[in-house]
């Protein structure tokens, strides 16, 4: 037997009975990694220490939990803290969480206002454009520190182009404003509306702004967007 050619010989006969991956088992598999995320996701969410808040939605949390560990992964955020905005609910609830996954306990929960072209009382319109008026969704990683003409802000930096990436050019940005308030939303049947600027409670400004700071991650959801957040996230 000529045992030059034996090493290719055995190569073949290997392939012949074994079976690459189909399109179908790497879907099927893609499928058992999803499945596995959600499971971990539902675990963490039944652990989270409300602090006697409203818990946020759960899709809106999966949502943002799997980004978070994404862009924690890429290295873009710093901070185990995870900031939602949860922009399917009435502006006349508090729609905000800050939530330490450390801890794993809501640290704040609060009222936040959305833009002006965004919606009256809730939120359909959103844009990434100067001028739009209306607020952008999707994960940002939190900036820095500067002081405005509301006072102590954060500046916002978006994570997905063609959704929130234009930003910090914009000046869309984390502030306190007076139209954030019950009192407003008793008066007007409304919260106050910005210029496409997350804005909060000016009583509450400073706290989260000093917890959120510096790489940490926002995530403002909203249910008919969610699915392209992700895929744009993993491009």
């Amino acid at each position: 037997m000529n045992y030059k050619f034996f090493p290719l010989f055995f190569v073949l006969l290997l392939m012949s009975f074994t079976s690459l991956p189909s399109k179908t088992n790497s879907t099927k598999i893609n499928a058992t990694l999803a499945e596995e995320n959600i499971s971990k996701n539902v675990s963490i969410y039944n652990q989270l220490d409300a602090n006697s808040f409203a818990m946020p939605n759960f899709d809106c949390f999966n949502t943002a939990l799997t980004g978070f560990q994404l862009l924690k992964e890429k290295g873009l955020i710093t901070k185990n803290i995870l900031t939602l905005v949860d922009f399917s609910l009435s502006s006349t609830a508090k729609r905000l969480w800050v939530i330490d996954l450390e801890k794993n306990v809501v640290l704040f929960h609060t009222l936040v206002a959305h833009g002006r072209n965004t919606g009256e009382e809730f939120a359909n319109e959103f844009s990434n454009q100067a001028e739009s008026f209306k607020s952008s969704i999707g994960f940002y990683a939190t900036g820095e520190i500067y002081n405005g003409k509301h006072g102590m802000s954060l500046k916002l930096d978006g994570l997905e182009k063609g959704l929130n990436d234009k930003a910090r050019e914009r000046a869309v940005v984390m502030h306190g404003a007076e139209y954030v308030s019950e009192s407003f939303i008793r008066q007007n049947k409304r919260l106050g509306r910005s210029q496409g600027c997350p804005a909060i409670p000016v009583e509450m400004n400073e706290k989260i702004i000093n917890v959120i700071k510096n790489k940490s991650c926002l995530f403002i959801y909203h249910p008919s967007k969610s699915s392209e957040i992700l895929a744009r996230l993993n491009t």
